[in-house]
Order: structure tokens, then sequence, then C-alpha cells
């Protein structure tokens, strides 16, 4: 018998008997603009007008608890929440990881985040952080779990020992294919941790079934879990489109559908695009790519014309078991340097809180991918057997940890 999908905060919302557990507990909530009920009440206000849980602090991740910043990299300050009278912290801002000043507000953090299934994603880093500071402090963490919205795929280079960053949370490929609630049980399996925590599991969700393939349309909106995530066809593009971030190219920030497309004033895209043909056709499958013109309003380029493509990754161009985002925009990046070897790609700049790496080894958890683009002999064969490798004993390693 299937269930009407629900996510975990509309499991506890529902059921006293979940929150039984919660009385006469002080309780946190980590949540982000996208943490909301089925009604859309943020997970705050829904929780908050319940007689049996007593709020005593919120905190916001990166780009803030209701949704304040929208570019990248912009902290976040602490404020005091003018509904409900409680301190909210920012995990982006001051500190990354709860103090013990914050962690002393309450018993019970509850985490209610949605993810887009990409390690470079930091709410996942964040969830590492909470884990290990309740561990430490002995609090207890409860996971509401909901959707990862690119389902289970796995792909790209696992990240190395040594480059471990805030946007590198742990040994995992580029997409996991976990929920938030599964990849708390593998954090606290690969980094020994003793801490009390639960997941109130989703019901009803099913990973494979189309056409959401993890995001279940039909039954749920989209809400950018942050300000440059706008809908389903970004977070599928994203485990690639990030990439762009530790380059030259524009990623579409400052237009409206950022991460699902890239450019630059000075690129031939259609060159690009035939040369990505020529070399690993197979790579360009699950979607389509339009040649297309934009002017960022900010980021880079702003306000320059730019000359890109555009990643279709919906119906009826999706083809859920083909598409390989992180080969693809890697492609691109390969076919750039065999029609300019000289092209300015790589951007050197501080990346969240790191100075003197490149950010695009530290998107990728190693230099191996920038490596291979800027080695004229590496093949694409070379990236799909280093990458292979690493994504079948994931594949393995995870397997204990998926719950649905």
């Amino acid at each position: 018998m299937t269930h009407a999908f629900q996510t975990g905060l509309d499991r506890l919302l529902a059921d006293p008997a979940l929150r039984r557990p919660l009385a006469g507990r002080r309780v946190a909530l980590l949540a982000h603009p996208a943490s909301v009920s089925a009604r859309l009440d943020h997970a705050l206000d829904a929780l908050a007008a319940l007689p049996d849980i007593r709020l005593t602090a919120a905190f916001g991740p990166q780009h803030g608890l209701r949704g304040d910043k929208q570019d990248n990299m912009i902290e976040s300050p602490d404020f005091l929440d003018p509904r409900h009278g409680i301190p909210v912290f920012s995990l982006y801002g001051e500190v990354r990881r709860p103090t013990a000043a914050m962690i002393d507000c309450f018993d019970v953090l509850l985490v209610d985040l949605q993810d887009l299934g990409c390690r470079i994603y930091t709410f996942i880093t964040t969830l590492r952080y909470v884990l290990e500071a309740a561990a430490a402090h002995g609090k207890t963490v409860w996971v509401l779990d909901r959707p990862n919205p690119v389902g289970r795929p796995v792909e790209g280079l696992t990240l190395r020992p040594g480059w471990e960053s805030f946007v590198g949370a742990g040994k995992m490929p580029m997409r996991h294919g976990l929920t938030l609630g599964e990849l708390g049980h593998w954090f606290i399996a690969s980094g020994k941790l003793d801490v009390d925590y639960s997941v109130i599991e989703m019901t009803g969700w099913q990973p494979e079934a189309a056409p959401g393939h993890g995001w279940p349309q039909g039954e749920r909106l989209w809400l950018n879990p942050s300000p440059n995530a706008p809908g389903l066809g970004m977070a599928r593009a994203y485990p690639g489109t990030v990439m762009l971030e530790g380059t030259t190219l524009s990623e579409g920030r400052g237009t409206t559908r950022p991460l699902e497309m890239f450019g630059a004033p000075d690129l031939d895209a259609a060159a690009v695009l035939a040369a990505m043909r020529a070399l690993a056709p197979d790579w360009l499958k699950g979607c389509v790519l339009r040649d297309c013109w934009f002017e960022p309003t900010f980021h880079k380029h702003a306000g320059l014309l730019c000359h890109g493509l555009f990643i279709h990754a919906e119906a009826p161009h999706y083809d859920h078991a083909a598409f390989r985002p992180w080969r693809l925009q890697s492609l691109v990046f390969k076919a750039i340097r065999q029609i300019r070897p000289d092209y300015p790609l790589w951007r050197d700049f501080p990346y969240e809180y790191e100075h003197g790496r490149l950010a695009i080894d530290l998107i990728n958890g190693s230099p191996l991918l920038r490596e291979w683009v800027d080695d004229p002999q590496a093949t694409p064969a070379d990236l799909d057997a280093l990458a292979a490798v690493d994504e079948a004993a994931w594949i393995e390693a995870r397997r204990g940890f998926l719950r649905y």
C-alpha cells in the first residue's frame, strides 16, 4: 500500500505521539525559507503554534532562516525573531558552528532543511557541524526529513583527505543520492560521533518515480531552498553547474535562471558545443543544450551580453538515468581548453572562507578535475575511469544508510 507523501515536518505536526519525547524539553529549530508545511506555513510558525512544543531558539544556515541574502557568500546576522520573541542565530556569519552559548539555549535541535542532493550545498556541512556540537555537549538532534530532489543517482569524484571545507562536508562524490536524514546517519558513522540522533522519516517518498525522480511533483510546490535555486531543473543541473563558481564563466547569477546555464562575453558557445559532441557525445545525454544569450544584472560579467548554453533538464527532454551533469559540465571545460588553450578559465579568489586554494579544487574536493581539464593528453575516458571507481565505492558505502 502506498502512502500519500508527507515530509518529516508534516508527520511531526500531525502526530502528537511523535512529539511526545519533546515534552518538557527546550526545542530549537534549524530551518530556511523552504522549511514549510504542506499548507505552506513556515516550520517555525507551525511548531510555535503547537501547545506541546516549547521553542527557545532558532538557527539559520547560509542565506538565513527566512531568506534574506540573494548573492552567494553574504553573511547573515543574529537577531530576535519579532513574531516569537526567540533568538535566531546565524550559522553563516560570525560562526559556522554553534557556540557553547547557543547550545545552552536548547535540549533538542530539530533540523528541517530542504537539500539539493549535492555535496557542495552548504546545508549538509551545517548538519555535520551541529551533529558534532551536539555530540560534544550531550544534546539531541532530530532531522525532519525531506526529499532529495535529484533522487538516488551517484556521480563525481570523491572528496580527497585534507580537502574538507564548508563546501566539502566529507568523503562523498558530488551527487550523493541521500536524504538529509540519511546523511546524518552517515556523518555519525563516518565521524564516529556519540550523539542522540533520530530521523522523522517521510512517508510516500518514491525516488525512482516519474516525473519527479526524487521530487514529489504534483504533490509539493517548489520553494527556493536558497535564492539561486529556482526550480527542479536547476537542482538537476547543479552538481555540474556549481563548478562554474570556480571559473570566470557566468553561471547565470544575476538572471532568473541561475545555475542552469553558463556563458561569457568572449565565448563561442556553438564551437564549444561542437567540440563537446566530438569529444564525448554520451556525456550530453538526458538533456537538451540550447545556444543562448543573456546579460547578468549582477555578479560575473554584470551588464555584459554573454553567449552561452542553457541546460534543459526537464520534461520532455529529461532522461533521469542518462543525465550526468557533473560529466557534462566537465566536458564544457575540456572543450573550452581544446578550442582556446590559453582561456583564463579558473577564477582565483577567496571562496567560502578559504584562501590559497583554487575554488575549482575546493568544489571538487581535490585538484584532479582541474588537472584533467588542463592536461591536453587526458581524455574523457580517463576521467570516466577515475570517477567510476569513486562512484562504485560510494554506492557500496551508502547502502546501509538508505531508509527509503
